[in-house]
């Protein structure tokens, strides 16, 4: 699971504001972490291993806990397990390690993850909750987040760097859901009216991940056609080359 932090083996192209953000929270988090991951290396535990651990404390909290309304613990749970994610990279780091297999078992996990969350709500708007309304949400958020995700990966894999980060990325989504399913949680312990939180949060996600959807459409639009403009004109440079070639040679 990984974008809040950088993932193994796996650049980043952040705005400058999410820059900072990730410089403060990643010296801070490396600062607490650090021995514990140091911990778990001399224990043989693995990078991998602990991934594929906190993925399934992420899936076990959302699927376990918010399809009952139990949205507080849930998302305690959940983020107990998301540290993971600051660990694994850590323990990479510290073992000189940055594979092409951990950042693709990182970027496979994080959908799982994703995907156990939002299908989480729609559980919980499907039965208790009874809002089929907000249940299409939860849904169409879990849907547009993965498409969002595939856009940029299936960009660059046709050698495209699909330059955008877009309005809502995985470390927002993630962050609006989770907080507001948390203080909405405390709904249960009689506090009242935050129930709307999670609704609201909802909505917000499932919008901005809309827009992010368009704008990296959009991008990969726009860098293929430059991309195959600029192939044309190297083509048609080649060509002119090659019958200036054959006409001094004709006129020799």
């Amino acid at each position: 699971m990984g974008q809040p932090v950088a993932s193994r083996g796996r650049p980043a192209t952040p705005t400058v504001g999410k820059a900072m953000l990730n410089k403060y929270a990643r010296a801070f988090f490396t600062r607490v972490l650090t021995p514990f991951a140091a911990f778990l290396i001399r224990r043989g535990v693995s990078p991998d291993t602990v991934t594929l651990l906190g993925t399934t404390g992420v899936v076990a909290g959302a699927l376990v806990f918010y399809p009952q309304g139990e949205l507080f613990w849930g998302t305690v749970v959940i983020t107990l397990f998301v540290f993971s994610d600051l660990v694994d990279g850590n323990m990479a780091r510290q073992l000189g390690r940055s594979s092409r297999w951990g950042a693709f078992l990182d970027s496979t996990l994080d959908r799982v993850a994703d995907g156990a969350i939002f299908g989480g709500f729609a559980l919980w708007y499907a039965g208790g909750g009874d809002d089929n309304v907000l249940c299409a949400v939860s849904i169409f958020c879990l849907t547009s987040g993965q498409v969002v995700s595939y856009t940029k990966a299936r960009g660059e894999s046709i050698g495209l760097p699909v330059a955008v980060n877009g309005l809502v990325e995985r470390a927002e989504r993630l962050v609006v859901s989770l907080v507001a399913a948390g203080l909405a949680g405390f709904d249960t312990f009689g506090v009242p009216g935050i129930h709307v939180l999670l609704p609201i949060a909802l909505w917000l996600v499932a919008v901005g991940s809309l827009v992010t959807l368009i704008q990296r459409v959009v991008t990969v639009r726009r860098e293929s056609a430059e991309a195959e403009a600029a192939e044309a004109a190297a083509q048609d440079n080649e060509g002119g080359q090659h019958n200036a070639s054959h006409g001094s040679g004709a006129a020799t």
